[in-house]
């Protein structure tokens, strides 16, 4: 977060020269900020920020939130969500404080793939970033949005979900067809149905359920 004070100023050389000072962040008025989609977080201890001479204050709080997704899932494993970070700050209006981006999306986009972590099951993909105002009771309040798109590493879930299914009914067909006889056939049905059914429990483990339509994997 940046932002100004035109009374928090001072000449550097009337006091050897120092440009900058660290101060508790209740010392000076900070915008309050909230994360709409927020459930649950941990919020940081870092509670100071840089003051400039020139009535600049810079305070960088990294903490970890959890958020509200609405997940699309059908896809599954070959899905792409995309979840959305709204800030905004409901104490002031937009005539009294409006919220500016600092950086321009592409610059997002690139300083969050190098702090994401790029061996784990969701490939970061896009960052678009949206600047609006919302009004709530004939007030005006400005927002940030930030429109977060990842992509599902399927590669795990097609070696032990997708490889295993297809074989299973491709033996189940080559059994159906073929000039075993009848008890043959019935005791390799069996098999298959047990095998159907473990590969099912194993399905409702893995499979996620936050989503109005079930995936279409498991469906079948």
């Amino acid at each position: 977060q940046e932002w100004k004070n035109p009374f928090a100023t001072w000449d550097p050389q009337d006091f050897c020269n120092i440009s900058e000072v660290v101060l508790p962040l209740d010392t000076y008025w900070s915008p309050p900020i909230f994360i709409l989609e927020r459930v649950d977080g941990q919020n940081s201890d870092m509670n100071f920020m840089v003051l400039m001479h020139n009535g600049s204050f810079n305070s960088s709080r990294p903490f970890q939130v959890t958020l509200t997704c609405s997940l699309m899932i059908f896809k599954f494993p070959f899905d792409t969500q995309t979840c959305n970070l709204s800030v905004a700050s409901f104490l002031y209006q937009v005539t009294d404080l409006v919220m500016k981006m600092r950086r321009t999306p592409s610059e997002s986009m690139k300083d969050s793939q190098s702090f994401f972590l790029t061996d784990g099951e969701w490939k970061f993909t896009n960052l678009s970033v949206l600047e609006y105002t919302e009004t709530i009771d004939d007030k005006g309040f400005s927002l940030i949005t930030y429109m977060i798109s990842m992509q599902r590493r399927p590669t795990l879930y097609v070696l032990n979900l997708i490889l295993p299914t297809c074989a299973l009914y491709l033996l189940d067909m080559a059994v159906l067809f073929g000039p075993s006889s009848l008890e043959e056939k019935i005791n390799f049905q069996i098999a298959i149905i047990l095998g159907s059914s473990m590969l099912a429990v194993i399905l409702n483990n893995s499979l996620p359920t936050s989503s109005n339509k079930p995936p279409l994997i498991g469906t079948h």
